[in-house]
């Protein structure tokens, strides 16, 4: 036999070490090293027991740190900080057996149940560890994990176990789920809340029980996606599995084949050997459908009840093309649909045979224009188009005949051009609340200019809370000047394209949040203008046309020139800002001015994408500032690579990489 050097990860039982033992090389074969990792020391007892070579032991946490980590997932999960003793936060983690995890999710519950005395909690402690231990066993952790899940609210324990739908390790955009628990209708409005309000809500409580663990956050400051810790998916999935809530087809941990009808199907393999695994499955009652992985198998479609199915996700799924779409238009109480990232191409005017649709997302799709049939979808509530990187938008035809679209909240992706029939429809979406145009090609004297212009000004009067337009001329974001009233409901807007000046009403939006502004607009009077925005969260300069456009260029040298080459950012003001972003082709120089006044008093990230750059100066002046990023391109020149390394030497920067090729517009793009 060869050398070899095998590396089994993550062995969480002796049981499990045992099976696995039996097919390996005997020990006294030469050539080769087995490493075995675990986070229970009885499957470290287990190897050496069986003549392991050596064995490392990671110390658990110690006492204090046990209590630190504790307190620290209570404050960041409490709202209501009265009610706890502190004889609490010296108990619990001592019975932890510092397992960080256990530590952590018994923070989550103890920070949700502040009505909670200490009587109750030593009660808790005695029955979850009997005896005080200074190792966790897995069994232990099982029991805070089946207190955890029972303390949860019913509404809150479905969302839950709706998790396990998801691969081990898997990223998973907050969005994803909270449009699909609408769907399944496990969310619903709630005392005056409407139903995507009530999820993010739920969503949150997930987040402060410590069940799901964020991993980016969005420029607003939201959560934008996340993960679920393996051990908890396994339980998550474990207890799905008791339930028949959901179906797992291949995923990492074995499941059993239901006895009972199958109602959600997640088919997770990307391997051959699952490509027959639902035969023997009764799917005459699914009615959601999952698919991950890059494989080419053929769905059994023919095995569904085609007029129960309410979800069908394929997002990634590179199986998914257009021979399947005559399938899924038979689906005829279809709720969410999601093609993203797959090979569909064209929708069929079929599509209008989903009557009960409310999420269709086909972003990062080849589909470039959607038939009239679109509009026929009246209970329709995001529509999901386009993408950012290269910036692709997509066509609606829209036939002014039909009744209004009434229930749309979001359209995000599109284009509008002069031969556009959307724009004399546009003004009866009064349901929008968020309307994100890719592409805008309209110039001052078409036909449709004046009625976009009312339109969009008539949609922020009925609530239209996040607009971007990104206008590949410069007539229309400019005519947006002579508003006759400030959009004062928004809270995101993006506008870039070849302008020269914002909207003077950006200085009127109290309730604005997330600000984007072409790179062409960044002169020391515009950061005058929005300076004292009271809640702004975070301001990015972006260029989204391409870097060798001769007007873009022109208006950039030409700010050079008024502002003698460099940006000065005023004292006193963007007091709630928190995140700086400029991904440009070109970044100016940027001064932090010094005085007795602070300078963005809370900013605490700068990001950078460019290909020239001409410094940062003043940034030790940022007292909260935690983090600067930094991409370059390859090609920037020998200057550029000088101030970057210059930058380097300062102690905030975290992070800095050179790409062969970078994609200048803004990386969190509105999109819905």
């Amino acid at each position: 036999m060869g050398r070899y050097l095998l590396l089994i990860d993550d062995i969480w039982s002796a049981d499990t070490w045992d099976n696995i033992r039996i097919w390996l090389p005997h020990k006294n074969v030469k050539g080769g090293k087995v490493i075995v990792t675990s986070r229970f020391q009885a499957v470290g007892a287990a190897c050496s027991r069986d003549g392991a070579d050596y064995l490392h032991t990671v110390n658990v946490l110690s006492g204090e740190n046990s209590k630190r980590l504790f307190n620290k997932g209570v404050s960041e999960s409490q709202i209501n900080k009265a009610g706890q003793k502190e004889h609490v936060y010296e108990e619990i983690p001592k019975y932890c057996g510092g397992l960080p995890l256990a530590i952590v999710t018994m923070a989550g519950v103890v920070a949700c149940s502040s009505t909670k005395d200490e009587e109750h909690w030593s009660k808790v402690c005695r029955s979850l560890f009997p005896e005080k231990a200074a190792t966790l066993t897995l069994d232990g952790v099982t029991r805070i994990l089946d207190y955890c899940y029972n303390d949860l609210p019913a509404d809150l324990k479905t969302c839950s176990l709706y998790l396990s739908i998801f691969p081990k390790g898997l990223k998973i955009s907050k969005k994803r789920l909270t449009r699909r628990w609408i769907s399944e209708c496990f969310v619903t409005e709630k005392q005056g809340l409407s139903a995507e309000e009530v999820a993010e809500s739920y969503f949150n409580q997930l987040v402060r029980r410590k069940i799901i663990h964020p991993v980016d956050h969005s420029s607003n400051g939201k959560i934008k996606s996340f993960k679920v810790h393996d051990m908890i998916l396994e339980y998550i999935v474990s207890k799905s599995s008791e339930e028949n809530f959901i179906t797992v087809v291949g995923g990492h941990w074995f499941m059993p084949t239901p006895s009972n009808k199958v109602r959600r199907l997640s088919m997770q393999s990307s391997g051959s050997k699952h490509e027959n695994s639902t035969k023997g499955m009764n799917l005459s009652q699914v009615r959601s459908l999952t698919v991950f992985g890059s494989q080419n198998r053929r769905l059994p479609f023919h095995s569904f009840n085609n007029g129960i199915i309410q979800v069908l996700d394929l997002e990634g799924w590179k199986g998914m093309t257009d021979k399947y779409l005559d399938d899924i238009c038979k689906m005829l109480v279809l709720k969410y649909l999601s093609l993203r990232r797959t090979e569909v191409a064209e929708i069929p005017s079929k599509i209008e045979k989903l009557q009960y649709l409310e999420t269709f997302d086909i972003r990062e799709t080849n589909v470039k224009v959607l038939p009239k049939a679109f509009g026929l979808l009246k209970r329709l509530r995001s529509m999901l188009g386009g993408s950012k990187n290269p910036t692709k938008a997509l066509k609606l035809h829209y036939d002014k005949n039909m009744e209004p679209m009434k229930t749309l909240r979001i359209l995000s992706g599109i284009e509008m051009n002069r031969d556009s029939t959307t724009v004399p429809n546009l003004h009866q979406l009064t349901g929008l609340r968020k309307l994100a145009i890719y592409k805008l090609n309209i110039r001052e004297g078409d036909a449709d200019f004046i009625q976009l212009q009312s339109s969009i000004e008539y949609l922020c009067t009925c609530g239209l809370q996040t607009l971007a337009i990104n206008d590949e001329g410069c007539d229309f974001i400019n005519s947006l000047d002579s508003m006759s009233s400030p959009p004062i409901y928004l809270v995101g807007l993006e506008i870039s394209g070849k302008i020269e000046r914002p909207p003077k009403w950006i200085k009127d939006l109290n309730d604005l949040h997330k600000l984007t502004l072409s790179v062409t607009v960044l002169q020391i009077d515009t950061l005058k203008l929005i300076q004292h925005l009271p809640k702004l969260f975070s301001l990015t300069f972006t260029l989204s046309s391409k870097k060798d456009d001769r007007d873009i260029v022109d208006i950039l040298e030409e700010n050079k020139l008024l502002t003698d080459r460099e940006i000065i950012v005023p004292p006193g003001g963007f007091k709630s800002l928190k995140l700086l972003c400029f991904f440009a082709t070109l970044v100016p120089r940027l001064s932090f001015a010094v005085t007795k006044e602070e300078v963005m008093p809370a900013l605490e990230r700068i990001d950078m994408r460019f290909q020239a750059f001409e410094g940062i100066y003043g940034i030790e002046t940022l007292n909260n500032l935690q983090e600067v990023h930094l991409s370059v391109d390859n090609q920037a020149d020998e200057i550029t690579k000088f101030l970057v390394e210059e930058l380097k030497e300062s102690p905030k920067y975290l992070y800095g990489k050179y790409a062969n090729k970078l994609a200048f517009s803004d990386s969190d793009r509105i999109q819905g």
